[in-house]
């Protein structure tokens, strides 16, 4: 079976169990702390010198680390990676897009205001206007682009919508006021309604 390392609260880490879920692949859950540094330890770091979850263990030993392409590897012949080049490009357009302009805003700020010790915050306080900015601004583009599309690649439901959902519907975590994106609403509530659905707090 396949092992996945990862944090139950990691956004990127949920997008690999809500794929998995929805594909009816199992996995095997290897969980670590939010603020314990096990994955800055030498034991992970073998693994995966980036120090960073999820990584995806397979059964003869290969690794793979960052979340997009984890889902990408999952999707590969289902429904949930668009079929058509064109539809192929449009998700991992989205998906650059999520790992550039979007991840680096929305989550970090929801791991700060939400996840941060006080003390470890304080000096980063000065940032949270430019994490929500920059945040805003990407979240903008979705709503633009949601204005007229019911999901992001190939016309239906695909790893696009999942990796963009994993920090969007939990962005209120880090001060973001969806209320302001109707659309990106909308879509959510799309998402949520899709078979196999999962919570990030729901374990296996």
């Amino acid at each position: 079976m396949l092992t996945l390392h990862q944090m139950q609260v990691s956004g990127n880490c949920y997008k690999v169990r809500l794929a998995a879920r929805q594909l009816g692949v199992p996995l095997t859950l290897f969980d670590y702390g939010l603020h314990d540094g096990t994955t800055r330890k030498p034991a992970y770091l073998a693994k995966n010198p980036n120090g960073r979850v999820p990584m995806l263990e397979f059964e003869d030993g290969r690794l793979l680390p960052e979340s997009n392409a984890i889902l990408w590897y999952l999707a590969e012949g289902t429904p949930l990676l668009p079929a058509d080049r064109w539809g192929r490009a449009e998700a991992l357009q989205w998906m650059f897009f999520e790992q550039y302009s979007h991840e680096p805003y929305v989550a970090v700020a929801r791991f700060w205001l939400k996840f941060a010790p006080a003390a470890e915050l304080e000096p980063r306080r000065h940032l949270v206007p430019e994490w929500h900015a920059k945040g805003n601004a990407a979240l903008a583009v979705m709503q633009t682009h949601l204005d007229d599309h019911d999901w992001f690649a190939g016309g239906r439901y695909s790893i696009a919508d999942i990796a963009l959902y994993g920090y969007t519907h939990v962005a209120a975590d880090g001060g973001f006021d969806l209320s302001a994106y109707p659309a990106v609403v909308a879509w959510l509530k799309r998402v949520a309604a899709q078979p196999g659905h999962v919570t990030i707090e729901e374990r296996w």
